[in-house]
């Protein structure tokens, strides 16, 4: 063979395709604009394979058969500006790693709840004793458990980014919880080329595939309508309505399906919140349709722990509870977050804006939010939203001093949320980072 396969971006994805490629006889080169982590040198020098980092050396670069790049590299950068006018071949590390196996797949997608779903069904299916990987933006690189760890079944989060290099994958089971605004600063700022990457978890579906999608989401059930899908339809929503098969009636969670129906009492779910009945509702009809006994879904879905950084209780400080929601990235995320919350707010707000319409967030900071603290690099666009509508709002230049001011302003009773509604890299390294430091500042208190 001897193809040249050129990897962009040495991280958990790239790391994991660079050792499938070499296992399957192609000379392989990996390139990083970043540093790469000691933990993927070591990978890649104990697999013999060549690598860069710090640059991309286009010489190298543009001699590639096949390129791989990592999801959080834009269309817009010369490197792949440059690879596309030669009509170079360019993948997802799921892409390529699904060619070598013949697992099943179960892959989840959506602007919101797409992790909480993928653990929970993952949970639901290891518990009940299936052998079965977690891949994609959680778990392990899929291409590196094809080598060294392969799984009858695959749970797999996936982002439009990823999508978006994915050609001939076929999801035997697709799950698009909802469609919202999001990362449209890599999509030109134009809402249908997004939806489009979201709507790429249906290509290549037949007949015996299976989609499951929220109902009542208007720009799904749209192109639904627009696509036809081929794949049998497993609609959700919490009403009762023609053709919904998972659905909430009299408190109890129902799911119909060809292998029975299943019940169970709402109340007994681990996680709370409607959004969450909606990824209860998601990964239920998905074990269902892969016939797991009904005890093993009620069991995992009653003890399933959650995902940290989303919604997750910190601590209760002086009759204040802390609940960290760094997850949060976008506008929805924290709507659905203030939509959860029971008491008075005090609402930690900022970061990389993305293009965000605050709007849609409002009305429940005006219901529920005594303070806004705006934790950003630059809160100039929140203050010209917020100023005036809220009557507190501070600013804060490190998770430290937000914190610190949250604890003041807080009053027994209330609920200091960290929902920030952007990405994190003005200040911090990630989510996971802002999360952690929003942990620890707490817990000093």
């Amino acid at each position: 063979m001897n193809e040249k396969v050129i990897i962009l971006g040495a991280g958990e994805s790239g790391a994991g395709a660079a050792v499938l490629a070499k296992k399957e006889g192609f000379d392989v080169f990996v390139s990083d604009l970043a540093a790469i982590s000691a933990k993927y040198k070591t990978v890649l020098d104990n697999h013999g394979i060549s690598w860069e980092e710090g640059k991309h050396t286009k010489e190298k670069i543009l001699q590639a058969g096949l390129v791989i790049k990592s999801p959080g590299i834009p269309d817009q950068v010369p490197v792949i500006r440059k690879l596309i006018a030669r009509d170079i071949p360019i993948l997802s590390e799921i892409e390529f790693a699904g060619r070598y196996t013949d697992a099943t797949m179960i892959c989840i997608t959506g602007s919101n709840g797409k992790t909480t779903t993928t653990m929970l069904t993952y949970h639901i299916l290891k518990e009940a004793g299936l052998d079965v990987g977690l891949a994609g933006n959680v778990g392990n690189s899929l291409a590196l458990q094809v080598v060294k760890d392969p799984h009858k079944v695959y749970v797999i989060e996936l982002s439009s980014f990823q999508l978006d290099n994915m050609y001939d994958f076929k999801a035997d089971i697709a799950i698009l919880l909802n469609i919202t605004p999001d990362h449209l600063d890599r999509y030109n700022y134009e809402m249908q080329k997004y939806v489009d990457a979201k709507f790429r978890i249906l290509q290549n579906q037949t007949e015996k595939d299976t989609f499951i999608f929220w109902n009542d989401d208007p720009i799904i059930a749209h192109e639904v309508a627009k696509r036809n899908p081929k794949a049998t339809l497993y609609p959700f929503a919490l009403e009762k309505k023609p053709g919904v098969k998972g659905y909430v009636k009299d408190k109890q969670i129902i799911i119909e399906t060809e292998k029975g129906t299943f019940t169970m009492d709402q109340d007994l779910l681990a996680l709370t919140g409607t959004h969450n009945t909606y990824n209860s509702l998601a990964s239920g009809i998905a074990a269902k349709v892969m016939d797991i006994q009904d005890e093993n879904i009620r069991e995992s879905l009653s003890d399933f722990a959650g995902v940290e950084h989303r919604l997750e209780i910190v601590a209760r400080v002086r009759g204040v509870d802390y609940v960290n929601d760094s997850k949060a990235t976008n506008m929805n995320s924290c709507w659905y977050a203030l939509q959860s919350m029971n008491t008075r707010v005090v609402l930690i707000l900022g970061g990389t804006d993305k293009g965000n319409d605050y709007t849609e967030i409002e009305e429940l900071v005006k219901a529920k939010v005594h303070a806004l603290i705006f934790l950003g690099a630059d809160n100039s666009k929140l203050h010209a939203f917020f100023d005036g509508k809220v009557p507190q709002i501070e600013d804060a230049s490190s998770m430290e001093e937000a914190v610190k001011k949250a604890y003041k302003l807080a009053a027994k009773g209330d609920t200091v949320l960290l929902s920030p509604c952007c990405a994190s890299f003005d200040l911090f390294k990630n989510y996971e980072d802002r999360g952690n430091q929003f942990k620890e500042c707490v817990r000093n208190l």
